[in-house]
Parts: C-alpha cells; structure tokens; sequence
C-alpha cells in the first residue's frame, strides 16, 4: 500500500582479479579422485515434508531445539559488527512481550498495527502476535499520515508499535484521538506513561511476570483457522484490500517450501525486503525460524553489499530489481577486467564436469562468491518477471536461482520452484498442497490462473462481495495473473488480465512482455507499457489503442556511450531502441508511441509499478 519511489543505489564491488592461469589449473586436477555426486534429476518432492498447523508449533519447538544457535543478526549501529541474538533469548523475548501484552496492558484477542523498519523488535512483536496475543497488523512505514490513519479507523486497532523514526507522524496520528488504547515504541525502555510505553520495558516486565509462575502465554492454544493477520495489500492495478489470514496458511507455507527446498539450520537468509509484506515476513522470517536457520538483517539498500559481505549469508530472498542490479554490476566488474572470455570458458567447463557429477564451480568463481559473501547459495526472486539470462548466468556460477508466486492472498506462496529439478524462466510448479489451474485457455494454452490452496485467505476484511468476486463457488481464487502451465506442470506467467491491451480484432497484448524486452536496452533503466486512447479524429481511431511506452532512460549510461545529450537527442536513441525491439515482436504488439518519464515510477513495497496511479497521473 506504499507510495515508494524505489531507487536502487549504486552498487559497488572490488575489482575482479580473477587469474588467467585458472584453466591451466584445472587441467591438472586428478578429476578420479574426486568425489562424483549423484547426479539424478528428482521428479518428486521431497518425503520429510513438515506438517505443521499453526506458527506456535514450530515456534515452539525452535526455541528449544536450536536454543543456542545465531537467530537474528542485527547491527547496533552502521560502524558496529552484527550482533547475534540466540534462539533462546528469541523465545524469551517473544513470550515475555506476549505476557505483557496480555497481562499488563489488555490486549488479548486485540488488533494491534507493527510499523517501523525492520529490526529486531517488529520481528518479536508479530511472533507475540501470531503465538497467542491478538491479530497482527502488519502496515507500511512510508505511509504518509492520513492514510496510516485510514488503516487505524479501518482496523479497529487498540494498540500500535511503531519505530523511533515515525514518532513524528505517530505524534500526529495520536493528537487524531481515534481510540488507540496504548503507542508502544520500538527500542524504548520507558515506563507506561499514560498510553505511552517502550517495548523494552514491557519485554522485561514480561519476563518478571513469568519468573512469578504466570506461564500461560506458552500455554495459549491456537486456533489454526481463527483470524489472524490482517494485510493490507499494496496492489498496482487497485486501491488497498484487507486480506484477512490465519495461523494454517502461514503453517502451509512453510509446508510448501519444505516440499521443493531444502533449508538447514546452519543458512543464514539475508532481509532486505520489508517486513510489512507477506512475502517477506512469511518466507523471509517465518520459514528460517521453522527451520532453525538465521536471519541477517540489511541496514538499507544503499549498504547491500558491506552487508552481505559481512553477513555471509547462504540465502537472499529478494524481488527482479534487485536480482538484475546484482548481475548488472558484477558482470561490469567482469568486463572491465577483461575477464569475460575467461568466465565464459569457465562456465562451459564447469557445466560439463557438473553433468559428470563433479561440482567445482564454487570453487572456480570464488572471487565471485566472496563478493557476495562467500556462501551464498540460493537466490529467490519473487514478485515480478525477470529476464531469464540473470537466472541462467546465477546457474551457471553455481548459486541455486528459485522463483516463487503467489499473491498476499495466498499467504503469499502458491507455486515454486523445486531446487531439485529447476526451470528457468517458470514461476515454478504449484505446491504440493494446491490445485492450479487455467480457466478458459486460448490457442497457445494461456488463461487466467486460477488456484485452490490451504494457503488462500479467509477473505477480505468486511467486503463479501470483493471477496466471492475473488473467490469462486468451488473454491477457487481468480488470481487476475494469465499463464500457462507445461507439460511437466511448471507455471509460466505472461500478464496481467487487468493489464491487458485489447486490439480492435480481438488480440489480446501483454504490456509485461514488451516490458522485458525494452528494459535489457542498456539505454533504458525501465518502463511502463499501455494502451493510449488517442485524440478522436475518426471513428476507427476512437477505439484503437495506442500502444505506448512510457520509458525512463538511464541517462549515465547513455552519457557513456553517446556523450552529452540534449532531451531530444536522446528522446531518439530511446525511439531507436524501441524501433529494435518492435522487430522482436508480431506487427500488432509494436510500439507506437514514446513518452520519457521524468523521475521515478511510484512503486509497491516490492517495486513494482503502481499502474493505476502512474496513468491517473498523465505526463
């Protein structure tokens, strides 16, 4: 529900001092000594699949288990190390706030809003939340104040946790007078003062409360089905719904994964995305607690990579944006040091050993890996498409490159890929749990995606008709995403029903396609594809659309290849490029009309472009 303008900073990496002599090397390697692994496809998930009904379950079970192992890394300050927080104090954070919660300030069985970047303290308070307290209301932090003030009037909440950062506009969503019972501060190790408290100070309070023998926030008993969780969905084609969840779908979730992928307690996940989103607190938070691994917490994007240098982590869960950056900027790095024949040549022969069953390739692109952190392997990417060149390269220098999908209701996951047996360029297969579908398929296979899932949602928040829009009579959430599915079972997304152009003869034009091809020009940082209604001179032009792109250029790498250029200078290298990707596409597909964007497309929490918004807002 965010209005961001994402930016991705400049992403700086060390010189790539890769040695030629590398090949040589590898032909002295006594390959016949070297263990061979076994290199047959799995067709089937895996058998030891999780079972769980609700959070509290493995929640419960990690803090004991793992009592001791690293749960949450977090910096203290940018020039201070990571400092590691346990499972065990984990656990007893998490009750000792769910005790307070309870105890001290009424909030059983309440609605409570968890604002504020992510850190140590939004992670304990939806745990409470989810264990046993009330109904978590994960919301954004960039929301301006009155609709922060919407989501409150909307959610009914009696309490809000909130970072230090937003005390201005907490401040200000207070002086409202709309009924907030208690404003608890992230951090914070006031007393209560009037409906003011820390969170510190509650956690403490907390666990005094159960040192005395008042142990019943462990106790609570969790209803698998009872409303839980409320989000409010940051869509790009509408205004915000309420998506109502409960315990399952978040426990299925982490069913799923275990199904297609495996996840060790010695991983260590990287969070750089917030936590306010499904995608992100589920998968991102959810599963490496089920699963005793540990979460590395990103200060901000502009210090991804000292970050993810310092952290090491063997996983990033992340949106295309961000994925394509990272590739971006190590493949400059690449040829910049002339290096790139060499990779390429590297990759062919690690490919070919690979299929041997020998695996060097870490070992092989380990200047590559230590810019990343030295462990990393796996690189999820959700949320949009990507361009299936950055998940083939990932492959090919060895990291494991996953796509999941599914929307906020469906808690998010509804397909992923197996690690097992990858498809690059699929979305991957539906989870084990779910049945997916294609409603109405036309000649090449492609509908609307429909999904029946364990998953899904209980609705949306007080809107029963939205709701049974959404959701057929046998069960099925109409998703509003078109695809199809393989042969194999493998999911491939090609629009967005709502985003579809119609032609005047019934052609049916996906802007996401013309959207891949434009943003790998190098001259183009992104676009937005639609079709324009244009100004009426017959009656012909009155109902054909326009197909147009709206680009913003990416004006430093045009400076580098072409030097200085004036607007309309560059207005026509952009209409030059788009001149070559019309090529790539069937004559009622092309482009005919170009619109440079000044500044940056508004954006959802996970960058995708707010369509509706962007073309209310006409250039």
């Amino acid at each position: 529900m965010s209005f961001i303008n994402i930016k991705i900073p400049k992403i700086k990496f060390k010189k790539l001092k890769i040695d030629n002599n590398i090949i040589d090397d590898l032909q002295y390697i006594d390959y016949e000594k070297l263990e061979r692994k076994n290199i047959k496809h799995r067709n089937t998930p895996y058998e030891d699949m999780t079972n769980y009904k609700t959070v509290k379950e493995f929640f419960l079970k990690s803090i004991k288990e793992y009592a001791n192992n690293p749960c949450i890394l977090e910096k203290p300050s940018h020039k201070e190390e990571y400092k590691t927080i346990t499972y065990k104090q984990f656990g007893e954070d998490v009750i000792g706030l769910g005790t307070a919660l309870i105890d001290m300030l009424n909030l059983k069985g309440k609605r409570v809003i968890i604002i504020g970047e992510t850190q140590y303290e939004w992670y304990i308070s939806y745990m409470a939340m989810l264990c046993g307290v009330g109904i978590a209301i994960p919301t954004d932090k960039e929301l301006p104040v009155n609709e922060l003030t919407n989501i409150v009037l909307r959610s009914n909440a009696s309490a809000i946790i909130y970072s230090k950062k937003l005390e201005g506009n907490i401040k200000k969503v207070k002086d409202k007078d709309l009924g907030i019972k208690y404003f608890i501060e992230m951090k914070s190790n006031d007393e209560i003062d009037g409906n003011e408290v820390g969170l510190n100070y509650l956690v403490e309070e907390g666990k005094k409360l159960v040192e005395s023998g008042k142990n019943f926030f462990e106790k609570i008993e969790i209803d698998p089905e009872e409303f839980k969780i409320l989000f409010f969905t940051s869509g790009t084609t509408s205004n915000s719904k309420g998506v109502m969840l409960n315990n399952r779908n978040l426990a299925e979730n982490i069913n799923a994964v275990s199904a297609y992928v495996k996840i060790y307690p010695v991983d260590r996940l990287f969070s750089v995305l917030p936590l306010h989103h499904c995608y992100e607190s589920t998968i991102g938070f959810l599963l490496p607690i089920a699963t005793g691994a540990s979460i590395a917490i990103c200060e901000g994007l502009k210090y991804i990579v000292p970050n993810i240098q310092e952290a090491k982590p063997t996983g990033i869960l992340t949106v295309p944006l961000l994925v394509e950056s990272l590739y971006k900027k190590i493949n400059e790095k690449i040829v910049k040091s002339k290096k790139d024949k060499l990779i390429n040549t590297m990759i062919s022969i690690t490919n070919a050993l690979k299929k041997t069953g020998i695996d060097i390739k870490r070992k092989v692109f380990k200047e590559i890996y230590d810019n990343l952190g030295g462990n990393l392997r796996i690189i999820v990417s959700a949320a949009a498409p990507i361009d299936k060149k950055v998940g083939v390269w990932l492959e090919n220098i060895g990291i494991s490159f996953l796509q999941g999908y599914g929307l906020t209701e469906t808690a998010p996951i509804s397909a992923l890929t197996p690690e097992y047996n990858p498809c690059i360029g699929s979305v991957g297969k539906p989870i084990v749990q779910a049945d997916v579908k294609i409603e109405n398929p036309n000649e090449n296979g492609e509908g609307e995606i429909l999904i029946k899932t364990p998953t899904l949602m209980i609705g949306y928040y007080q809107d029963e008709v939205e709701t049974k829009k959404a959701i057929d009579e046998d069960g099925y959430f109409h998703s509003g995403d078109v695809g199809y599915i393989d042969e194999e079972g493998y999911i491939f997304i090609t629009g967005r029903s709502k985003n579809v152009i119609v032609t005047q003869n019934g052609k049916n034009i996906y802007p996401e396609e013309i959207e891949m091809l434009l943003d790998k020009e190098d001259e183009i940082k992104e676009s937005m594809v639609y079709g324009k209604k244009p100004e009426a001179q017959s009656k012909k032009e009155e109902k054909e659309l326009i197909i147009t792109a709206r680009v913003i250029p990416d004006y430093t790498k045009i400076e580098e290849i072409y030097g200085k250029l004036s607007k309309e200078e560059i207005y026509d290298v952009i209409w030059k490029k788009i001149k070559d990707v019309n090529k790539k596409l069937t004559s009622y597909k092309a482009v005919k009309n170009l619109e440079i964007k000044e500044g940056e497309f508004e954006k959802t929490s996970t960058m995708k472009i707010k369509r509706y918004k962007e073309l209310s807002n006409q250039n």
